[in-house]
């Protein structure tokens, strides 16, 4: 049985990672997957034809989901290339890390508006078809960072902190149109960019873990799909965290 099997989902960030295992997922569980990429504009045009192969409809497109027009016109196009819009994963995010005292505003600010504002964008670009149809699932991807802050990522951890709220208050706003939306806050999650990181230092936060192990793309996916599909229908305003117990 698939899921999500007529219906469509828009995936921001989605060309590596993260984004791009939830799209790889939720088209194996039937959904039409519209998806964005910015600056890997070879690993996005990969990652459509990846996701033919699961028989549903793909689009990928090139979109800033920072900058307001952008986010408006790109969910006027998936409107027209798919006709509806069920479910929005805003997952386009970035690090600049550095301490408090060296931050420059350039690094606070790129951070809030790719993070944080882009949820926005988004999400209020989504509302108004999602209210025609009388649903909609959003889902928000912020981080347990966002919950309990981090030396070295104050901009990042306000950016993440900045999308429960937003998340919560939309969830409020939205409810009695059978909107929900949720956030997901992974943990330690294993993926191109910690591959790179010192072993030693890895295997240091790997003990930390109560499941003694760092998340996988597929770990986030799954809680992904879960939020997405009729499964979470009566789950509204919360915050999944996806960490292995590493905050509890």
């Amino acid at each position: 049985m698939q899921l999500l099997k007529g219906k469509t989902a828009l995936i921001t960030g989605a060309s590596k990672g993260i984004g791009r295992e939830i799209a790889r997922l939720l088209a194996e569980q039937g959904a039409d997957v519209a998806f964005t990429y910015l600056s890997s504009i070879e690993k996005g045009q990969q990652l459509e034809q990846e996701l033919s192969a699961y028989g549903t409809r793909i689009n990928g497109y090139r979109s800033d989901a920072s900058d307001y027009t952008a986010a408006e016109q790109l969910v006027e196009q998936v409107l027209k290339d798919f006709g509806r819009l069920d479910i929005l994963i805003n997952n386009a995010g970035i690090t600049k890390d550095g301490l408090l005292m060296r931050m420059g505003e350039e690094q606070w600010d790129e951070v809030i508006r790719i993070n944080l504002k882009s949820v926005f964008n988004l999400t209020k670009a989504a509302t108004k078809p999602m209210m025609k149809q009388r649903s909609g699932s959003i889902i928000n991807m912020t981080s347990i960072v966002g919950i309990k802050g981090n030396g070295g990522q104050a901009n990042y951890s306000a950016s993440k902190a900045g999308i429960i709220g937003f998340t919560k208050s939309v969830a409020l706003e939205l409810g009695s149109r059978n909107i929900r939306c949720n956030a997901i806050a992974p943990g330690f999650i294993e993926t191109e960019m910690t591959a790179e990181l010192n072993q030693e230092v890895v295997e240091g936060w790997k003990s930390a873990i109560p499941l003694k192990r760092g998340g996988t793309p597929l770990d986030v996916a799954h809680a992904t799909l879960f939020l997405a599909s009729d499964l979470s229908s009566y789950i509204t305003g919360q915050v999944l965290q996806v960490d292995g117990g590493l905050l509890t």
